[in-house]
């Protein structure tokens, strides 16, 4: 079977923040916070994930429980790099019983990590702190995990229903 996760991926975990968990699995938060380095010494870039959420589009990044693709949970409303990071809007699929499970792990904060599964397009190491600075990556799924790489990052809501924000 031919399938592009056989490819080597890497992740990096972000905890979510569990505040309002919505009875339809919608929820959003930063994925990716840009200028802070992991655990991992990672750090990623502004503009790192423009190329790849054009050419994927919400659609073709997948929503996965710890990074098994064998185990999709849902969908991506939206993702979008702003000043910040990378902030995604999610949708767990209620239908499917694992993401039922997850769901109510999530609702009791048991769950609060994010990561990134990505491939890197173009980085440099820093010798001297150790840090690998990533300025482009393929980013392929974005998942919903036990452990995060960097605290700093988490889910802000977990919502019934978005709404546009009011301008005046």
């Amino acid at each position: 079977m031919n399938t592009p996760f056989r490819l080597p991926l890497e992740s990096k975990l972000l905890p979510l923040q569990p505040s309002r968990i919505a009875p339809d699995g919608s929820f959003e938060g930063y994925a990716s916070l840009f200028r802070i380095p992991d655990l991992g010494k990672d750090v990623v870039e502004p503009g790192a994930f423009r190329d790849s959420l054009f050419r994927r589009g919400p659609s073709g990044i997948k929503l996965l429980w710890q990074h098994d693709p064998a185990e999709p949970i849902g969908r991506w409303l939206s993702l979008i790099e702003d000043s910040r990071g990378l902030f995604v809007r999610g949708r767990i699929s209620l239908a499917v019983a694992r993401a039922r499970e997850i769901h109510a792990l999530m609702r009791e904060g048991a769950i609060d990590g994010l990561s990134i599964g990505f491939r890197p397009e173009k980085a440099r190491n820093e010798p001297r702190t150790g840090l690998r600075r990533l300025e482009r990556v393929d980013l392929w799924e974005v998942s919903i995990v036990t452990f995060p790489m960097l605290p700093q990052a988490r889910i802000s809501a977990v919502k019934t229903a978005f709404r546009a924000p009011a301008f005046a």
